[in-house]
């Protein structure tokens, strides 16, 4: 699913850690379970590179996500 479609039910403590550590290898239990609760990726559907994130979702993060929710 695109990242649009679940980031506005993403918790605010996650959207915070997300945006100030782009690009991370690996995420917190607590930000992966944020992610699945709010209809994205769960831990156990990884993306090619064996993340939870691909690097649309980052690019999304970065330049797409508001500060204001």
């Amino acid at each position: 699913m695109e990242i649009y479609m679940w980031w506005l039910d993403l918790d605010l403590a996650s959207k915070e850690w997300l945006r100030e550590n782009l690009r991370t290898a690996e995420l917190p239990e607590a930000v992966q379970r944020g992610i699945a609760a709010a209809g994205g990726p769960r831990p156990g559907e990884l993306s090619p590179a064996g993340t939870v994130l691909t690097v649309a979702d980052w690019d999304f993060i970065e330049t797409q996500s508001e500060f204001v929710d």
